[in-house]
């Protein structure tokens, strides 16, 4: 029987179709979605086809969860077949869904938006609402001090082929950052999240429920 990530086929659709259960298991650690033609490197990670052809750009690419260079992948068939036929619970609506589907009834689910809300709040209202310019380095602990562009260099220069996951500095600092949230992929996070300074493009003045409001249009135009 074919094995996805330690299970088999069977079992991931066993699990997928209980409606209480984690789908975890299916989900890309790039773009944090049920896998879209999901496609397995040599590593053993797997990532939609999409989220791959992004880790592809660089010269020199490397897995987005373990940083080993990329040369060879195939396409997680057994996986993709195990989505297309499993169900899962919309943790907004509760109503079952199919895997393959999930995306598209989240992007429209009005109860999956409130969940999604509510779960922005509680974030936003458990942290405190100062920002910090100054960015201690999560792998070493000792870099102290540093302001954003510092972050980036001295990690890009200091830890690129480290592949724990850490927690960003930055995102944490934050009004509405989750300081226990450990990025599976840091560098790729800097790449897309911090190529440009949050003070420039950011409103802290603006109302919470004005900022989730705005999180959500921007989320349903993205998918």
């Amino acid at each position: 029987m074919a094995m996805l990530g330690g299970f088999s086929a069977a079992q991931h659709k066993k699990a997928a179709s209980d409606g209480n259960s984690d789908v975890s298991e299916f989900v890309c650690p790039v773009c944090l979605e049920i896998f879209e033609s999901p496609v397995k490197t040599q590593c053993g990670h797997t990532f939609c086809q999409s989220c791959l052809q992004e880790c592809l750009r660089p010269q020199k690419p490397v897995c987005a969860v373990c940083r080993t260079t990329l040369n060879h992948w195939t396409k997680a068939v057994d996986l993709e077949a195990v989505i297309q036929s499993s169900v899962a619970a919309c943790k907004g609506c509760g109503v079952q869904v199919s895997l393959s589907q999930m995306r598209s009834h989240t992007a429209a689910c009005s109860k999956y938006q409130e969940y999604i809300e509510e779960g922005v709040r509680t974030t936003a209202q458990s942290q405190p609402r100062t920002l910090s310019h100054d960015y201690t380095c999560d792998y070493c602990l000792y870099y102290r001090n540093l302001d954003q562009d510092g972050l980036v260099e001295h990690c890009t220069s200091q830890h690129a082929r480290d592949a724990r996951q850490v927690v960003c500095p930055i995102c944490a600092s934050m009004p509405w950052g989750d300081p226990n949230y450990r990025s599976a992929d840091f560098f790729q996070h800097l790449k897309i999240r911090h190529t440009f300074s949050y003070d420039t493009f950011v409103d802290y003045s603006t109302d919470e429920h004005t900022m989730i409001q705005e999180a959500l249009q921007r989320s349903l135009l993205d998918n």
